[in-house]
């Protein structure tokens, strides 16, 4: 899944003065935009969808002036979860352990075991006993780092954040923690420890494709990114309902009523604004105008 996401910014930023509140946001000549303007259906005024990458080079991520005067308009900054609650983050700590006393050598046999051992202590230099109980899901995403060309490594959405807070903008989560974690546990054990080791004995390639990955999200080619995830050998393929698609449909049930009441501007993954489950094509069929934004 989050594989999705995957994806960063544009590096050059919109030139143009600043705009005053009461101006219009400038409409993209073509698709290739992450950034989304929402209205029609009744809206007073319009929401904003936005198409985030979870890790990236620090340097590589820039906001737009169109994407900071989106953020403004908004009443509320929401997100897959509320990243701004200290207690998500504590609670997240204690989700990441597998039930039922599940251990990470049972899910392996001794040969792969040791690899996987391995590389988490002498490659990642992680103790032993922090990876023992933890769900397979969560350690492949400690490998994440590994595949970064740069050691200054942040979040799309770590850094949008600090631009809501700025303008004192109320984060809020989409999802709980606790429903992420619920996800993961829906899906086998087994089946996560497959993936991870397959991770590791794939570094290279892996690596080579999340980069490319990375670049279509700074060049801001949508679609391109759907193709990416359609070509995807994850091994989630049987499991894209529960990952991306029926979460769509959940946030729409949201949206409808959130969008409703207040304008606001929503930052998930960029793999959840494209195809034909995306939150793009579901907005629309719900009757929303849903429209690119200039984003540069």
């Amino acid at each position: 899944m989050k594989l999705i996401k995957t994806f960063g910014l544009v590096i050059f930023f919109y030139s143009c003065h600043a705009q005053s509140d009461s101006s219009k946001l400038l409409l993209n000549k073509d698709d290739n935009s992450l950034l989304w303007q929402v209205s029609g259906k009744g809206l007073k005024q319009p929401s904003y969808l936005f198409g985030t990458f979870h890790l990236m080079c620090k340097n590589d991520i820039h906001f737009s002036n169109q994407l900071t005067t989106a953020v403004n308009r908004a009443d509320k900054v929401y997100m897959e979860i509320d990243m701004d609650d200290p207690a998500t983050i504590l609670g997240g700590m204690m989700l990441m352990t597998m039930k039922d006393g599940k251990t990470l050598q049972q899910l392996y046999s001794d040969a792969d075991y040791k690899k996987i051992r391995q590389y988490f202590t002498d490659s990642l230099k992680t103790p032993l006993s922090f990876i023992v109980r933890m769900k397979p899901f969560f350690l492949e995403a400690l490998l994440y780092p590994k595949m970064m060309p740069c050691k200054l490594i942040s979040g799309v959405e770590e850094e949008l954040m600090k631009v809501a807070k700025t303008q004192k903008k109320e984060i809020k989560g989409l999802e709980t923690m606790e429903f992420q974690a619920g996800v993961f546990d829906s899906i086998p054990y087994e089946e996560q420890a497959k993936e991870l080791l397959q991770s590791i004995d794939s570094m290279a390639s892996n690596k080579k494709s999340f980069n490319t990955m990375m670049q279509v999200y700074k060049n801001q080619q949508i679609n391109e990114i759907e193709n990416l995830f359609s070509k995807s050998e994850s091994g989630m393929e049987n499991h894209q309902d529960l990952l991306l698609n029926n979460r769509n449909k959940n946030w729409v049930v949201q949206l409808k009523s959130i969008m409703k009441t207040n304008p606001v501007f929503v930052a998930v993954g960029a793999g959840h604004l494209v195809g034909k489950q995306g939150l793009i094509a579901l907005l629309r069929k719900e009757g929303y105008m849903v429209q690119p934004l200039l984003n540069q």
